[in-house]
């Protein structure tokens, strides 16, 4: 039986007005700068799948998360979501709907809880803003499932109590306790020890597989996509540059981007050593995106039409897709 898609973007951008420069400002030219923060993304993901985005720093995952949770209003494009239709066009009810559905894990859940709620507080509060079950009884069971026992321990505790990975589990805990349908983790482990972080991993699938959930996993760490990835889309400056299965996009990569980024990830073992792909520079900002491909200036296979043609994201398998002249 095919799982039916929890949400769909299609041509998704969403860009922010910069100030004018001050050389702008002296001469008089009144040209609107804009950062293309996401610059035409299309996704789907499933009831029960983990859909991992990866890509540098500044590549707009946080963005393309936060725009498709309608955090940011799109610029253009549209979001789809089973049972709701379109959430970037939807009036105040559907939204107030959609928000009961969809949840968010940030990076760092030293910010994410406020410092004056205890655990209890802490998860209690969206229950009672969802008119869901809050007695405590309940708030156990779900900081028991998200892997804090005895839970009956942590419920008087202040975040400052609290390890990193305690303080992630009960972020976890938050973001679950009403069953969303779809759940954005940004960078759930990035600023956790290596040794806790399987933990956290394990558990966000477990949730996606259990409850059915459709869960976007933005990381900039390839090494990490292997233990929760169903899949993986690939993205730089905005753009998904590729997107497969995850065992395809880890051991046979095909846009000269994913093969670099995967040439960084480190062996473990007897296994011999990848040969490292070195880019040239740094990734550029996305308010002076590069004409054609947007990858062409860093890019060691780079073609002449690159510099002036824009790749589409076209077919190369049944399940794989790559943005890249090469494939023509």
């Amino acid at each position: 039986m095919v799982s039916s898609v929890i949400i769909e973007a299609r041509e998704l951008r969403k860009y922010f007005p910069l100030k004018r420069s001050l050389i702008s400002r002296l001469t008089g030219d009144r040209t609107p700068r804009l950062l293309k923060a996401v610059d035409g993304v299309s996704l789907s993901i499933r009831e029960g799948e983990v859909l991992g985005l990866v890509g540098e720093s500044g590549s707009g995952k946080s963005t393309t998360g936060m725009t498709l949770l309608n955090l940011y209003e799109p610029t253009s494009g549209e979001i789809h979501f089973d049972g709701l239709g379109r959430i970037d066009t939807a009036d105040r009810e559907k939204i107030k709907k959609f928000r009961r559905q969809a949840q968010i894990v940030f990076q760092n859940p030293y910010e994410a809880l406020n410092p004056r709620y205890t655990v209890e507080h802490a998860v209690r509060e969206p229950l009672i803003i969802h008119h869901e079950n809050a007695a405590r009884e309940n708030i156990i069971r779900v900081l028991t499932r998200a892997g804090l026992t005895p839970a009956e321990t942590y419920l008087d505790r202040y975040p400052h109590q609290l390890s990193g990975g305690q303080l992630q589990r009960v972020a976890i805990a938050r973001a679950i306790a009403i069953e969303p349908r779809f759940l954005v983790a940004d960078e759930p482990v990035s600023m956790l020890d290596i040794s806790i972080r399987a933990g956290i991993l394990n558990l966000l699938r477990s949730f996606a597989s259990e409850l059915k959930m459709g869960v976007l996993y933005i990381s900039h760490d390839l090494s990490t996509m292997r233990h929760i990835a169903n899949r993986i889309a690939v993205m730089y400056l905005g753009r998904i540059v590729e997107i497969g299965p995850t065992s395809d996009i880890l051991e046979r990569p095909q846009h000269p981007y994913t093969q670099a980024l995967v040439a960084a990830v480190p062996l473990i073992g007897a296994r011999g050593k990848r040969r490292r792909i070195r880019l040239n520079g740094s990734i550029p900002s996305a308010a002076a995106i590069p004409p054609g491909c947007p990858f062409h200036p860093r890019c060691p296979q780079s073609l002449p039409r690159c510099a002036a043609d824009v790749p589409s994201l076209k077919p190369l398998a049944a399940t794989r897709l790559v943005s890249c002249h090469l494939y023509d």
